[in-house]
């Protein structure tokens, strides 16, 4: 269907009524709403009496109460005794250090090694737990992981010779 003088004005008048090119369309029947918009700019058409978006509640509705964290599963505890040298009284001082394998994926924090214990498929899966100071790994865990480098054999002439004799 083509634009008529009588389609036309029907356009401009909705236009300026503040309707939107899709109720405009609509009202118009066999147009779409880019044809629509095609003639508005053609026709120059600019301001509109009143926006065409729906009104929106100028209040925000509160957000619902984010659910309480869990409380993390309790954690089995092993007490030693450290002698402190400094002090005079030569009395033991206290700390508590976690039990290595009870930090899970859900618990383990940024301060705990993160040395796996047993088999990631199974149910019974964790991870070391313990506190560190630097890097991933507790002290007893990094020393397993870096492994100083292997200082080579010093090689004599028969060791030269015997790497030698494999290419000739």
């Amino acid at each position: 269907m083509g634009w008529t003088d009588e389609r036309v004005e029907s356009l401009k008048k909705l236009w300026q009524d503040g309707l939107s090119a899709s109720q405009i369309a609509k009202q118009l029947g066999g147009v779409t709403r880019n044809a629509v918009i095609g003639k508005v700019h053609r026709l120059g058409l600019s301001g509109r009496a009143a926006p065409s978006k729906p009104a929106r509640p100028t209040f925000k509705a509160p957000r619902p109460a984010r659910p309480a964290a869990a409380p993390a599963a309790p954690r089995r505890v092993a007490e030693q005794t450290v002698p402190v040298a400094a002090a005079p009284s030569s009395s033991p001082v206290r700390y508590v250090e976690e039990a290595p394998g009870t930090a899970t994926v859900l618990t383990l924090g940024a301060h705990m090694c993160k040395w796996p214990i047993g088999d990631p498929s199974s149910d019974s899966f964790t991870f070391c737990g313990r506190r560190q100071d630097e890097g991933p790994y507790c002290v007893e865990h990094a020393r397993i992981a870096y492994q100083p480098a292997q200082t080579k054999k010093k090689s004599g002439a028969n060791e030269l010779a015997r790497s030698l004799r494999r290419y000739i």
